[in-house]
């Protein structure tokens, strides 16, 4: 069986946890909870992006997986902190996501790294995935807060 189905399997868990966002009112607890100028465009938009990332990590799959093993690891950055750390911090206010999150991004993510291992991948390779997984989610994080400084007005 080709291990590559693992990606594909997180990027279908990656649309499982935009419909979750999306029934339980993303916006308006992005707005009132992060405090962030977010906007339904922006919430398609960045998941229009994540999802053409993750069907290129998928395609790619374990010929490259420094590059396929950065979908897993920005889903489970993302889970830890947009979900977990923000309910936590947020004195328990549930965060739209935060069961896909728990329930799919944790464990397919762990799976995949953990196969990753037992396959020889270097743990180089492991690790700079999941640095720029970490980057990976937060670049739309950094696009919406200098989004309005002047620099980037035209």
């Amino acid at each position: 069986m080709n291990p590559d189905y693992m990606f594909w399997v997180a990027l279908a868990a990656y649309a499982f946890h935009i419909l979750e966002e999306y029934a339980y009112d993303w916006r308006s607890w992005v707005q009132n909870t992060l405090k962030l100028d977010a906007d339904w465009n922006f919430f398609y938009v960045n998941h229009v992006a994540t999802l053409f990332f993750g069907i290129a990590c998928a395609q790619v799959g374990w010929s490259h997986p420094t590059f396929s093993l950065i979908f897993p690891a920005a889903l489970m950055a993302r889970a830890v902190y947009f979900h977990i750390l923000t309910y936590v911090r947020s004195k328990r206010k549930f965060s739209p996501g935060m069961f896909t999150a728990i329930f799919l991004f944790l464990p397919i993510g762990v799976g995949c790294f953990k196969f990753g291992i037992e396959l020889g991948v270097h743990t180089k390779s492991l690790l700079m995935a999941g640095v720029c997984g970490i980057l990976v989610t937060f670049f739309p994080l950094f696009l919406l807060k200098t989004k309005n400084l002047d620099f980037f007005k035209p």
